[in-house]
């Protein structure tokens, strides 16, 4: 307006006003307006004449702009006030660089445009809105002016510049009022998420999108969700939001209701959670129960995944739960009826059945014999061996064998079986098979300090004692002679049917060689040999293969006071040969030194002797002498 004010003024060539001639009509109207005028100022109130009589549009409609060029016509003063009013409070000056607030009066492919209330209208690319895909026509959107002219002479204007230049107040504002606000998913990002919220990029980790565990972050991409902010770092203008938070609130709300209906046995429906070695934790809609891996099925499972998986949907029974309901204990296997309810009639004891082995422990291995019910086989009853060993011996997982009934108890549900009991008992005819004295060959399976135990059969072990290993060897320990898994003969010595007994022996297999050896080496017989070796205490001799003889160390010493040496020869004499123990004494100091021996011997028989004549005669004359004195009484 001050533009047009200064054209007229321009026009005329003075600042003053233009004095023009009226017409009648002119005239006229110019007298009853002035002579309207003080009514008017006496009869308007101060409210009333602040506010403008008349629109913009209905002023420049009546205006006569011709004559306003050509100075016919003049412009009062309080007229050209109350119209630049009537512009500042109606239209924008796209000089400033405030946040407007405009209407979408036309939608293309890719612009929007906005009426600002300027001299025309402005465009914006709907890039900027990708946050709002519903935009439509009579929308009103905060906008800045960006160019005031472009190439074209079109309006340009931004509505992320009035976002961004807003977005920190509402951010603040909806994080100290803890508001629900609407982001954007732009992008993807090393850890999470970009949200677009009020103009600003957040940052969504990818642990505050859900309450469960997020594979696919792209299903987000370019979608709006709503988040909470929970987190806004003045310094480096970032901002955390999370989507999860919103969900933990509503789940929170759903779980004080579902706990307070909570009740035993009651039957809901749930969605698995997490599945883990020990059981599977079941969703109630806002709580977590957990399914022990036995109430999950009336059948032996080794791991929860086998029957159920992720995402499942199921029924499951409350069986306990604690005070405050935190921990609610579930079951599904309870909502089905117990196999040992439904097991055959026919099925007693001394029955034949079939089954498939299930699970092996050292102690033996279940056999399932129906849906969902067990049998323990244990391993004494998987063969008639005395020998116990592993069940994986004779079973593995997944076998189908046949069994005798045991025991059978309906109210304890257990039951006892047996595979031995196919097969006859072998101690049945023993005494045909192993009589006293027969020789047979059988497997070392084991032994101990005191023994070796001798597997002939299945089911017949015998014992041979470690004194019935050798007829030379002075046997310490049985793995001096034998090996487990060695093939060994042996000769029956004893057998005790009711015992389940069997005494064997190994060295009665051969001849015992002491008693030949006897002779040859019987006490007195000298023999050239050669010490073996020096040992403590004296020293050894190898004479066969079977017996080696001993030298005490007084033994060794020579003729001359020197000893014996290793490897030396010469006459040795066997002063003790003891077939029992096992034992051969010998010595080479009695070689020389046995004539000087009889001598001692011969002496000492001797004077024995004349002591004894001499005893006898003084007794006769004390006896002669005793006569003479009875004679003289």
């Amino acid at each position: 307006m001050a533009d047009e004010k200064q054209a007229v003024e321009e026009t005329t060539g003075t600042t003053e006003p233009v004095e023009v001639v009226p017409t009648t009509e002119t005239a006229t109207e110019a007298t009853e307006t002035v002579e309207a005028q003080p009514e008017q100022e006496e009869t308007v109130t101060p409210e009333e004449d602040s506010t403008p009589t008349v629109s913009p549009e209905e002023f420049l409609s009546s205006f006569d702009w011709q004559k306003f060029e050509e100075g016919i016509e003049a412009v009062e003063d309080d007229k050209l006030k109350e119209f630049e009013q009537l512009v500042s409070e109606n239209f924008v000056d796209t000089q400033g660089a405030d946040v407007v607030v405009g209407k979408v009066i036309h939608m293309t492919d890719r612009e929007a445009i906005i009426d600002i209330n300027a001299k025309s209208e402005g465009v914006i690319s709907l890039n900027e809105f990708r946050y709002n895909p519903d935009l439509k026509v009579g929308d009103t959107v905060e906008v800045m002016i960006d160019t005031r002219e472009d190439k074209t002479g079109q309006l340009v204007l931004s509505h992320r510049k009035a976002r961004t230049i807003m977005a920190w107040d509402r951010v603040n504002a909806a994080h100290d009022n803890q508001e629900v606000v609407t982001g954007f998913v732009k992008c993807r990002t090393k850890g999470g998420m970009i949200v677009d919220v009020f103009g600003i990029e957040a940052f969504l980790p990818g642990s505050q999108i859900d309450v469960k565990p997020i594979r696919d972050y792209d299903q987000y991409v370019n979608k709006n969700m709503e988040f909470k902010i929970v987190k806004i770092n003045h310094e480096f203008k970032n901002v955390v939001v999370s989507h999860k938070a919103l969900i933990e609130a509503d789940i929170e709300e759903q779980k004080k209701e579902i706990i307070a209906q909570l009740e035993k046995g009651q039957v809901l429906e749930g969605t698995v959670k997490n599945i883990t070695s020990y059981g599977v934790f079941i969703d109630l809609g806002g709580v977590d129960g957990l399914v022990h891996i036995t109430d999950l099925s009336w059948n032996r499972i080794s791991h929860p995944s086998e029957i159920l998986e992720v995402e499942q949907k199921l029924n499951v029974v409350i069986l306990d739960f604690d005070d405050d309901k935190s921990r609610i204990q579930l079951g599904v296997k309870q909502l089905s009826q117990h196999p040992w309810e439904a097991i055959d009639e026919k099925m007693n004891e001394g029955e034949t059945v079939k089954g498939k082995v299930t699970v092996i422990a050292d102690y033996g291995a279940f056999v399932e014999v129906a849906p969902g019910v067990e049998g323990l086989v244990h391993v004494s009853e998987m063969s008639w061996s005395t020998h116990l060993r592993s069940a994986q011996d004779f079973v593995k997982v997944g076998d189908e064998v046949e069994a005798v009934i045991l025991n059978l108890d309906r109210e304890e549900r257990k039951m006892s079986l047996g595979i031995k009991q196919l097969s006859q008992d072998p101690w049945t005819d023993i005494t045909i098979k192993y009589p006293l004295g027969s020789k047979h060959t059988g497997i070392v399976r084991n032994y101990t300090n005191f023994g070796v135990f001798v597997e002939l059969e299945e089911g017949i072990d015998g014992l041979i004692y470690i004194s019935d290993l050798s007829w030379t060897k002075k046997v310490k320990h049985p793995s001096e002679v034998v090996t487990v898994g060695q093939e060994l003969e042996v000769i029956v010595l004893e057998l005790d049917v009711e015992g389940r007994k069997l005494s064997l022996g190994h060295k009665q297999t051969t001849d015992n060689p002491w008693e030949k050896y006897a002779k040859t080496y019987g006490e007195g017989s000298s023999h050239e040999l050669a010490i073996t070796e020096i040992v403590d205490k004296g020293a050894t001799i190898v004479l066969n293969d079977d017996i080696t003889a001993f030298v005490p160390g007084r033994h060794l010493e020579k003729q001359d006071g020197t000893k014996l040496v290793k490897g030396e020869a010469a006459e040795f004499k066997v002063i003790e040969f003891n077939k029992d123990f096992k034992r051969v004494v010998m010595s080479h100091a009695a070689v020389y030194k046995g004539m000087e021996a009889d001598n001692v011997k011969k002496a000492k028989r001797k004077m024995s002797d004349n002591a004894e004549k001499s005893t006898l005669g003084d007794l006769d004359a004390l006896a002669d002498l005793k006569r003479k004195m009875d004679g003289e009484a």
